[in-house]
């Protein structure tokens, strides 16, 4: 099993920029900085993604400073009519000028803001609240959102990922799950108010120097199994992860951690029904889509060729005391993107 497992706190680079310690943690025990990067800084990537579903609705909220281009994006979908309104605000060659935190847990604010659009990401202890402000998002009608994200204390998915052929690329990734939600947002005229006993958070926080051309899976899902609160994070595709893998199970607070998994789907028509799979028998079931939430852009050195796709998954979950877990229509999402940039 690829599960090496970090635990004292350290730098993520050694001074000459390589990675210090590949492996994956349950805390953000590494420590980021923009400067022990030496890879040239138009490539260094730094993002906020979240990720909250209420019922049929889902909404996701982007700050990210890709070095030559920044993207704020706000997405809200509708998982029952598969349908999505996003809108993206660009920036040209932000190189650092979002001040994107350094470290994922620390109290502070990520922010964007212009006339069209504000977005703020606030961490204080045991609490994210998510702010956002969109003028005539959709219809003529603004979007807007005030949203609380608790946070206890629990593990969570963090790993530091090299990639051979670069030794100076590396990515610095933390996914956090099982984030209740509480407060409202506002779409298409229409009051919606967050019950955090069914609603969810999810954060994917990455930071890193990739290589050009990627393509990965990525898989994760919040609910309610058996009176308790139940995540997982699970992930492939790119990079050297002969250190650990990212595939991780969160019950009622305590990370349970798998070895490889795989999806199984037909590339040519997402919406048919995958299998999951784990190469340790810890995950296995049928995940059935119900909305492709798919991008595609090709600007020449940038081409995404994106599908998020939201469904219902069905199957077995194995904690590491052996303890089986069945779960029946369980929704999350699973995702296969390429990107060149």
């Amino acid at each position: 099993m690829r599960s090496h497992e970090i635990t004292q706190k350290l730098p993520v680079h050694n001074p000459d920029g390589t990675l210090r310690e590949p492996g994956w943690a349950r805390k953000p025990v590494q420590v980021y900085s923009r400067e022990g990067v030496k890879a040239p800084k138009i490539r260094l990537k730094e993002w906020d993604y979240y990720l909250v579903v209420s019922g049929d609705l889902g909404i996701s909220l982007i700050i990210s400073d890709n070095g030559y281009m920044g993207l704020c994006t706000v997405s809200v979908m509708n998982y029952k009519t598969a349908s999505s309104v996003d809108k993206a605000v660009p920036t040209l060659f932000p190189m650092g000028k979002f001040k994107m935190p350094s470290d994922s847990a620390a109290p502070g604010i990520s922010e964007y803001k212009n006339g069209k659009v504000q977005i703020s990401f606030e961490v204080r202890e045991g609490r994210r609240r998510l702010f956002c402000r969109y003028k005539k998002f959709h219809k003529g009608r603004d979007f807007a959102c005030d949203i609380i994200l608790a946070e206890p204390e629990m593990d969570s998915m963090t790993i530091t990922t090299p990639w051979a052929e670069d030794k100076l690329a590396f990515y610095y990734n933390r996914k956090i799950n099982c984030m209740p939600a509480s407060g409202w947002f506002e779409f298409d005229g229409k009051m919606h108010d967050l019950n955090p006993s069914a609603d969810f958070g999810t954060l994917d926080w990455g930071r890193g120097v990739w290589t050009y051309d990627n393509r990965w899976k990525w898989g994760s899902g919040n609910g309610v199994v058996s009176e308790k609160v139940f995540g997982f994070n699970l992930g492939y595709g790119f990079g050297d992860t002969a250190a650990a893998s990212e595939n991780l199970l969160i019950y009622d607070g305590v990370g349970h951690k798998l070895d490889d998994v795989t999806f199984e789907f037909d590339p040519k028509n997402y919406m048919k029904p995958w299998k999951w799979t784990s190469s340790d028998g810890r995950l296995e079931g049928d995940f059935v889509p119900v909305f492709d939430h798919a991008t595609k852009v090709n600007i020449g050195v940038l081409c995404t060729d994106g599908h998020q796709v939201f469904g219902k998954f069905t199957g077995i979950c194995i904690l590491d005391d052996g303890t089986k877990l069945e779960l029946k229509d369980f929704f999350c999402f699973a995702e296969d993107v390429r990107m060149k940039y």
